[in-house]
């Protein structure tokens, strides 16, 4: 109830005030409310307030100037804003008022039951409602601004008033809390609560009225123990003797305060503790929650009457509960990396692990998570946030990590059509292969991958995975002669060689610079799978001859001519006369025609081979 009041005051004090504002809350403690005025709530418009209470017309629609409305909607124009009562509730009504062109009264209502020679304060929440994001006021904007009178029952001895200040439209709602202070005169047990529009009406001057509060003021009365606190907290296993509760008051109001004790078991509803009216409580012992506070006035006799009295702060004495941590279950790992054992997340509490149910090692500190470097059971012991009460039954949780055999996938490659057998070998184990075997071995003839498991007494399964792989054989796809040199082409890919001779290996498939003549071409698979051969016949044509007698070039010859089925050789001169032609191989011409020497010139041939035609020029040099 004070921290409520103080907000008020801060509230109170940060609109703007004319010379002549009283405004302020009680700066001591209030009673519970007197009169309340809430305006009603749901989504019809009304009802209209009686005639005494204002001059202004009831509309039930958008007010115009002189007008009001009672509704749970703000927005009554355009330009208004679209809000709630000060509550947020979206069906609780407020009082709406378009100012009339005159200012002066607008609303005034007598409030009984009072105590005489007594302090009260009225409060009440207003709103301009105008939106001054909608600019419908443009520069000639009126601001509210509201007076408020207390008056003596007889409307003639003014108690307290207090102005508002100019509020202006904003562009979003604000309710701004207001409250006057005032005092009741000798013999005085009512009054009367006046509102004045001090502006006069036009575009801006619109304003929202809802909560509409009286209480009693008093002292600021704060309970405390005798260590100057005002709570305390006590663990389930403890319990509070001879607790010493004192009223101590800050700001007097009364003369000579009177008390009334009482005691809450919620907070919520209190009950009178007989007896207990002085300045001071002694309790001899608390086991549960329990709520104390005191009721202060200045006359004895109005002590219990809500009219009267004030309110002092509570003392709560907090009876904080043991929580125990909610285990996630013991846990089992198969020679897996460390695997935790947790308690469920509680922000209520903290968490430390030991090793033992009582005392022992703490092993980690203020988390609900632990990762055990061996075997064993391990116990968490929680200890509440508030009021730091650790709970001495710890909740043990079993840690188990059983061995296992260690295995790594494994990759094998092997010759195409040849087998491979895979196996592992380990004591008390279950095997399962992914071919239904159940041996420690299994024997396989082609690639693909093949995965092992292996279960242990324990019941943890691990496992690997083979990935049989082959060696590709090569295929020869073609082999060809492209100038002097002999290729070797292949329709499969791999780690190959190749020879001309079986003997000497070579990695480009490439030869140069060969004789003419049949060849056995070898491609062989490097890791030892296999060998594949192919017989290629070279043909080798010359470019020139030198009938030197030097036995170097002296002929023209056609290197392997004599490895073709089919075989024909002509030449000729630049004028195409036929100089030889023959089928029979091996074919030779040392650069004569009809036994005379023919002179040095360039001479063309035509030679085909199996259906194959090659043909060019021949250089005779002398």
């Amino acid at each position: 109830m004070n921290k409520t009041l103080l907000l008020f005051l801060i509230f109170g004090f940060g609109v703007h005030t004319t010379t002549q504002a009283q405004l302020g809350f009680c700066q001591g403690n209030s009673g519970d409310p007197i009169f309340e005025e809430d305006f009603g709530q749901g989504t019809t418009i009304g009802p209209p307030l009686p005639v005494d209470i204002t001059s202004y017309e009831f509309v039930n629609q958008a007010p115009l100037d002189g007008q009001y409305t009672v509704s749970s909607n703000l927005m009554q124009l355009g330009s208004f804003h679209n809000a709630t009562d000060h509550t947020g509730n979206p069906n609780g009504k407020a009082l709406i008022i378009n100012a009339a062109f005159d200012s002066g009264l607008f609303y005034q209502i007598p409030i009984g039951g009072l105590c005489i020679n007594n302090s009260y304060e009225f409060s009440a929440f207003l709103m301009n409602v105008y939106d001054s994001a909608s600019n419908a006021c443009t520069s000639n904007e009126i601001p509210v601004n509201v007076r408020f009178q207390i008056w003596d029952e007889t409307d003639t001895e003014l108690l307290a008033e207090g102005d508002t200040g100019d509020i202006f439209g904003t562009s979003s709602p604000i309710w701004r809390p207001f409250a006057l202070t005032f005092t009741t005169l000798p013999g005085q047990d009512s009054v009367i609560l006046k509102m004045l529009n001090n502006g006069v009406g036009g575009c801006g001057n619109d304003l929202a009225i809802d909560d509409i509060i009286f209480k009693s003021c008093g002292d600021l009365t704060e309970i405390v123990n005798e260590s100057g606190v005002n709570n305390l907290q006590f663990c389930e296993d403890e319990s509070l003797t001879d607790l010493v509760l004192k009223a101590s008051t800050e700001i007097n109001i009364y003369k000579t305060p009177n008390y009334q004790w009482q005691n809450s078991q919620d907070g919520e509803n209190w009950s009178n503790i007989p007896g207990e009216t002085t300045d001071e409580l002694i309790i001899p012992e608390v086991s549960t929650n329990q709520f104390y506070r005191t009721l202060v006035a200045e006359d004895v006799a109005n002590v219990s009457s809500i009219t009267c009295n004030s309110i002092s702060s509570v003392f709560e004495v907090n009876l904080i509960e043991f929580i125990n941590p909610v285990s996630l279950g013991d846990v089992t790992s198969c020679g897996e990396e460390i695997t935790s054992i947790a308690v469920q997340s509680n922000p209520n509490i903290k968490v430390n692990w030991y090793d033992s149910p009582t005392g022992g090692v703490l092993l980690e500190q203020n988390s609900f998570i632990y990762s055990p470097e061996s075997n064993g059971t391990f116990f968490a012991e929680a200890t509440t946030t508030e009021g730091n009460c650790t709970n001495p039954n710890r909740v043990a949780i079993q840690y188990t990590d059983f061995d296992t055999p260690n295995l790594n996938d494994e990759t094998l490659r092997v010759c195409e059509n040849e087998s491979v057998t895979l196996s592992e070998n380990f004591p008390d184990v279950q095997y399962l292969w992914s071919n239904g075997e159940t041996g420690n071995s299994i024997t396989v003839d082609s690639a693909g991958a093949y995965n092992l498991q292996l279960i242990t007494e324990d019941g943890c399964t691990v496992s690997k995975t083979y990935f049989v792989e082959n060696f590709v054989n090569p295929v020869i796809s073609n082999i060809s002669q492209i100038d002097d040199s002999l290729i070797i082409e292949l329709s499969t890919e791999g780690d190959f060689s190749y020879s001309i001779d079986g003997i000497n290996f070579q990695d480009e498939p490439v030869f140069r610079d060969l004789s003419g003549g049949l060849y056995t071409i070898y491609v062989r698979e490097n890791n030892g799978c296999k060998i594949v051969t192919e017989d290629f016949v070279y043909i080798l044509i010359p470019k020139f001859l030198t009938p030197n007698g030097d036995n170097i070039n002296d002929v023209f010859q056609i290197g392997g001519d004599t490895n073709f089925d089919e075989f024909e050789v002509i030449i000729f001169d630049r004028f195409g006369k036929v100089l030889i032609q023959s089928n029979e191989a091996p074919f030779q011409w040392n650069g004569t025609y009809n036994g005379r020497n023919l002179p040095s010139d360039d001479y063309w041939y035509r030679i085909k081979i199996n259906d194959e035609i090659y043909s060019g020029n021949i250089s005779l040099i002398r």
